[in-house]
């Protein structure tokens, strides 16, 4: 790599780490006072975990030679422990690899949505390291592994065959952990309680900054070095969460009669999710457009999950499936040719090629991550449940749990 670009990688890096609390302080605002801490573990041991199962067989899993060509999964002992990364190719090796490493870990962070406040710590862990191996990298492996001909390496059957348009991971990350957490949450049960409002919207709102803060180096970075593509990217994502939030909040005025703080930094969320498999094939105009239909789609999402009391307590199936569905399907349609991505969508006379293609990527990541989630919490629940005693749930996960409180001498 050239040294601009790796300097700009690293900062992408960087920037993609703050992710991490960030979904840390958005999930543990939004529940109540008694489950803050236990939700900010959760969210930072998914890095932890994930890391460990990535340098052990992930990162041949998810970006190895296909197995026998076939474009399903990688070769688990390609990078075996990472060794492959001690010398320094030129490729930017150690660099990508921890990179993923992130993309891989925020994608487990999210499912936690769907086990809020009720899941044991110990299971979740165990849980964590279950499904990046069985649904996180097979499913990377389909989106995010080219095949390369100068070493005869084959790449994941989505990108490859069915030549999937996924800029940054719309698919692999965002709509497989809505999915996943809908069947979390769906394995659990709803908490004993209702969830009531969020605890604390200040400490949410520094959660909502910190994520779109990363957001710009995972899209940013995802262009590969210090281009024109970084910089092209960074314009749509930004006006896609300008769309997004001016969309959630104009759904609340007329459905709600007012628009809210909580509805603003969901709104840019879903903005920034529905622009990122899509960032470098739609013009700015586009951009604004797609955070605007995505965030509105996710706020319908929301309103049709407690309709039918799903105890998806932080919407990621809302936020990242939905709106993730949205963004894909918009570039089948308004993707621009002037974009550099380079394809023109149907309604500019593009082929309708593209639509099945993206159509049938979406309806096999949701369909696997769903089916293989809630098989995985069904047989881990079958063997020690998963879930806390409702002593436990009643007092909150902070103090049952992890003996500590986030407002000492208050009570939620």
């Amino acid at each position: 790599m050239e040294p601009a670009d790796t300097a700009w990688i690293l900062s992408a890096f960087a920037l993609v780490l703050l992710m991490f609390p960030g979904i840390a302080m958005l999930y543990g605002g939004m529940l109540n006072g008694r489950n803050v801490l236990n939700m900010v573990l959760m969210v930072l041991s998914s890095l932890a975990v994930t890391a460990v199962v990535y340098v052990v067989v992930g990162h041949g899993l998810v970006m190895g030679d296909s197995v026998g060509g076939a474009g399903i999964i990688g070769n688990p002992f390609e990078h075996s422990f990472l060794t492959s990364m001690m010398e320094d190719d030129g490729s930017g090796g150690p660099l990508w690899a921890a990179f993923y490493i992130l993309f891989a870990g925020i994608s487990v962070a999210l499912v936690a949505s769907g086990a809020a406040g009720r899941m044991k710590f110990g299971a979740w862990l165990v849980f964590v390291a279950i499904w990046v191996l069985l649904v996180y990298a097979p499913l990377g492996h389909w989106v995010f592994a080219f095949s390369n001909e100068e070493t005869g390496a084959v790449g994941g059957w989505m990108r490859t065959q069915l030549k999937l348009h996924d800029f940054a991971g719309g698919t692999a990350v965002h709509l497989n952990a809505g999915a996943a957490g809908l069947a979390l949450a769906l394995v659990l049960g709803r908490r004993s309680s209702p969830a009531g409002r969020p605890h604390n919207l200040p400490l949410m709102l520094v959660g909502v900054a910190l994520i779109v803060t990363g957001w710009m180096g995972f899209n940013g970075g995802t262009a590969g070095g210090a281009n024109f593509l970084a910089q092209y990217v960074t314009l749509t994502s930004l006006l896609s969460l300008a769309g997004g939030m001016l969309g959630f909040i104009t759904i609340e005025r007329f459905r709600d009669g007012h628009a809210t703080m909580l509805g603003l930094g969901t709104g840019a969320i879903a903005g920034l999710v529905g622009i990122t498999p899509i960032a470098d094939a739609v013009g700015p105009l586009g951009a604004l457009v797609v955070g605007f239909v995505a965030s509105a789609a996710a706020a319908w999402a929301i309103t049709w999950k407690r309709r039918h009391r799903i105890d998806d307590a932080l919407d990621v199936f809302a936020i990242h499936g939905i709106a993730g569905i949205t963004g894909s399907l918009f570039a089948a349609f308004f993707a621009n040719a002037a974009a550099p991505a380079g394809f023109s969508g149907i309604v500019f006379g593009g082929s309708f090629d593209l639509l099945w293609h993206e159509g049938l990527a979406l309806l096999v990541t949701m369909v696997y991550s769903f089916a293989m989630t809630y098989a995985i919490a069904w047989t881990m629940n079958k063997i020690v449940p998963l879930r806390v005693s409702a002593g436990e749930e009643e007092l909150g996960l902070d103090r049952s749990l992890h003996a500590e409180t986030a407002y000492e001498g208050r009570t939620f």
